[in-house]
C-alpha cells in the first residue's frame, strides 16, 4: 500500500499523499514514492511536493542524515570544523516547502549530532557557500537552491570541504549513506527553531559579505577610470537574491549603483513578471530590462539568475535592437579581459607558464585558442562547474594561477577565489570592461568582433533530439562506436575527415599516445566528441535529467576567414549532418529541437 512515511510530520506534504491515495491514482504515487533523487551535476534538484522523489522535509532530513554519517567517517574534526548552510527565496505555499524552512531542518539534522552549523541569517547568492566552507575551514557546505529551475523546483546542493561541490566518488557514497538510515534519528531533526536556541548556530552573513567584496577588489583593475564612467548599466536579479549583492560589488568596483528593474529586485518565489526564471532565454525574458534600459538610456543590461551564480548580458546595438550575448561570446570578452589586465602586470614572458584558464567539453575552444598565441595553458574539464571546481583547487594546490574559467550555459568565474561559478563578481568585471572600451570608443560587441578577426571566428550551434526511448538512445551510440565496423568510429561527417574521437563513455581518446582519456570515465552516460580536419568540433551527449541526445558544434574557422554569414551556414549544414549520419532521426523517431 502506498502511503505517507509514518515519520512526515509537515501536515502539507502528508495531506497530498492521502488526496493522491483517496483518488486512486496509483501512477503518480509510484513516481513520487517508488524512487530516490541522485547527485547530478547540480546536486539533487526535483518539484517540491510529497514523496521520495521530490525535495521536501523528510527527503531533505534524510539527505543530510545521510550526508552527516559520511562526513562523520570522511573528518574526525567534524565537530570542530562543522558546516555552511545558505538557501536561496523559493518556496511553494501548497507544499509547505521554502528553502529558509529547509535549510534549518538541514540545520536541525546537524545541530541533533553536536555538529556546529554556520546557517547565513537570509537568503544569500550561491557562490557565497562555498566561499564561506573555505573562509570558514569548514568540512562541507549546502546550498539550498534550484538556480534557475521552473518556480515549482528546488534543490540541495553540496559543497566539499575544499569548496568545490562534490563529485563522485562521494556523491556515490553520500546516498548510500542515505539509504541506510531513512528514519528521522529524533524530534529534533523537525525542529527548525533549534536554529534560534542552539549554541552551536552562527550566523556568517556580515564576516562572509565584507570579506567577499575585500577579495572582489583583486578582480577591479581600473577604479579611477570606473569613478568617471557615464554608462549606465540596468541590473535584473529575475526575483531572485542578487539585488543587494550586485549593488554592493559595483560599489566595490568604484561605479554608481545598477538601475534595478524595480519589478523584479525584490525576491519573489512565484517569478511573477517572467515566462521562465532562467536568463539564458534571451529577449524574451529580458523585456523589461530592456524597456528600462531604453527609457533611462543605459546601454547595458545585466541579469543574474535567481540564485545569482549565473549572468546574462546584453547590449544595445549600433543601428537598432539588442545583441543579447552568448556564453561563449561573453567567455571570449571575458578571457581576452582578464589575460590582458593580468599580462599588464606580469610582464615577464615566464610568468606565463603557471597560468591557466578551464572550460568545459562542450563550451567553445575559445580559450584554447587564446592559450596556443599567449603561452599559457588550457584545459577543458567534463560538463559541469564542479569539475571545473575541483580542477581549479587541484592547479592552485600546485602553486598555478587560474584566472579564468567558464561552461557555456552563462557560468563564469574570474579569478580562483571561489570554486564555483559566480554572477555577482561576473556581472562586476563586464561592467568594468564595458566601462574601460567606452573611453577607448569600443562597445563589448565591436571588441568580440575585434578578439573573433584576431584569433578566427569561434561559432556555435546547439541542438538535440528527444527520444523517449532509452533503448534506442544505446542502440545509436553503439552504432556510432562501431560505425566501421567493431570498434570503430566514423571517419568522416559531412564529407570532412575526423582527425580525433575522444569518448568518454569508455575512455578512449585517439589524440593520446595511449589512446586513454584523460577526463574521467562516466560510465552512466554516453558523450562522444569529434574533431574534424577543417575547425569543426562536435559533442553528443545524453541528459541525465531528461530523454534527449544533445548535439554541440562549433566552427573554430582561421583567422582572416571572416564571412560570419558563409561560416554560419556551413555550421547549420555541418550540425544537420551530424544528426543525420549519426542519430538518423527519422529511422528511430526522434523530435528534433533546436535550442
Amino acid at each position: 500500500t502506498l502511503t505517507p512515511h509514518p515519520a512526515e510530520t509537515n501536515p502539507w506534504t502528508r495531506a497530498q499523499v492521502q488526496s493522491l491515495v483517496a483518488a486512486g491514482r496509483q501512477d503518480d504515487l509510484r513516481k513520487r514514492l517508488c524512487c530516490r533523487m541522485s547527485f547530478g551535476t547540480a546536486g539533487l534538484r526535483a518539484p517540491m511536493g510529497a514523496g521520495f522523489s521530490r525535495i521536501n522535509d523528510l527527503t531533505v532530513i534524510q539527505s543530510t542524515q545521510g550526508l552527516h554519517s559520511y562526513l562523520s567517517r570522511c573528518f574526525p574534526d567534524l565537530r570542530d570544523r562543522g558546516v555552511v548552510i545558505g538557501f536561496d527565496s523559493r518556496g511553494q505555499e501548497e507544499s509547505g516547502c521554502s528553502s529558509q524552512r529547509l535549510a534549518k531542518l538541514t540545520a536541525a539534522v546537524m545541530l541533533s549530532r553536536e555538529v556546529p552549523v554556520h546557517l547565513f541569517s537570509t537568503f544569500v547568492p550561491t557562490p557565497y557557500v562555498p566561499y564561506a566552507v573555505q573562509k570558514l575551514g569548514a568540512v562541507a557546505g549546502v546550498m539550498i537552491t534550484a538556480s534557475h529551475n521552473p518556480k515549482e523546483d528546488n534543490g540541495y546542493k553540496v559543497y566539499w570541504c575544499n569548496g568545490a561541490q562534490i563529485c563522485s566518488p562521494h556523491d556515490r557514497e553520500i546516498l548510500c549513506c542515505v539509504e541506510e538510515q531513512l528514519e528521522p534519528w529524533s524530534s529534533s531533526c523537525w525542529e527548525e527553531e533549534l536554529v534560534e536556541t542552539s549554541s552551536l548556530r552562527t550566523n556568517p552573513l556580515a564576516d562572509i559579505s565584507r570579506s567577499y567584496m575585500e577579495e572582489l577588489t583583486s578582480l577591479c583593475f581600473h577604479r579611477n577610470l570606473n569613478r568617471r564612467c557615464p554608462l549606465k548599466f540596468v541590473h535584473s536579479s529575475f526575483h531572485g537574491v542578487g539585488h543587494d549583492y550586485v549593488q554592493k560589488a559595483f560599489q566595490t568596483f568604484g561605479f554608481a549603483p545598477p538601475i534595478p528593474v524595480p519589478e523584479q529586485k525584490d525576491p519573489d518565489p512565484n517569478f511573477s513578471s517572467v515566462i521562465c526564471p532562467n536568463p539564458e532565454e534571451g529577449l524574451s525574458v529580458l523585456e523589461l530590462s530592456v524597456l528600462l534600459a531604453e527609457k533611462e538610456n543605459a546601454p547595458i543590461v545585466l541579469a543574474t539568475d535567481p540564485d545569482a551564480d549565473r549572468l546574462a548580458v546584453a547590449e544595445k546595438s549600433e543601428g537598432c535592437g539588442w545583441k543579447v550575448f552568448t556564453g561563449n561570446e561573453l567567455a571570449a570578452l571575458l578571457g581576452w579581459w582578464m589575460f590582458s589586465n593580468w599580462k599588464d602586470a606580469h610582464p615577464d614572458p615566464e610568468d606565463v607558464q603557471k597560468v591557466y584558464m578551464l572550460s568545459t567539453t562542450v563550451s567553445s575552444k575559445i580559450l584554447q585558442t587564446f592559450a596556443r598565441e599567449k603561452g599559457f595553458k588550457f584545459e577543458e574539464t567534463l560538463p559541469g562547474f564542479k569539475w571545473i571546481g575541483h580542477r581549479i583547487h587541484e592547479l592552485a594546490q600546485a602553486g598555478n594561477t587560474v584566472l579564468f574559467s567558464f561552461e557555456e550555459s552563462i557560468g563564469f568565474l574570474c579569478g580562483s577565489w571561489v570554486l564555483d561559478k559566480d554572477g555577482i563578481s561576473s556581472a562586476a568585471v563586464v561592467a568594468e570592461m564595458a566601462s574601460y572600451l567606452y573611453h577607448k570608443h569600443l562597445n563589448l560587441n565591436q571588441q568580440l568582433h575585434i578578439i573573433y578577426q584576431t584569433y578566427g571566428y569561434h561559432l556555435s550551434k546547439t541542438s538535440y533530439v528527444v527520444c523517449e526511448d532509452p533503448p534506442t538512445i544505446n542502440s545509436i551510440f553503439s552504432r556510432i562506436r562501431n560505425f566501421g565496423g567493431t570498434g570503430s568510429y566514423p571517419k568522416t561527417c559531412s564529407g570532412i575527415q575526423i582527425v580525433h574521437v575522444r569518448d568518454v563513455t569508455t575512455g578512449y581518446d585517439s589524440s593520446q599516445p595511449d589512446l586513454r582519456s584523460v577526463l574521467p570515465v562516466m560510465k552512466s552516460s554516453h558523450m562522444i566528441t569529434f574533431t574534424l580536419q577543417n575547425g569543426f568540433v562536435a559533442t553528443l551527449r545524453t541528459s541525465g535529467t531528461e530523454p534527449k541526445i544533445k548535439c554541440y558544434a562549433e566552427y573554430c574557422a582561421a583567422p582572416g576567414n571572416s564571412d560570419v554569414s558563409r561560416l554560419e551556414e556551413e555550421l547549420q549544414s555541418f550540425m544537420a549532418a551530424l544528426l543525420d549520419e549519426f542519430l538518423e532521426p527519422e529511422r528511430n523517431n526522434l523530435t528534433r529541437r533546436h535550442i
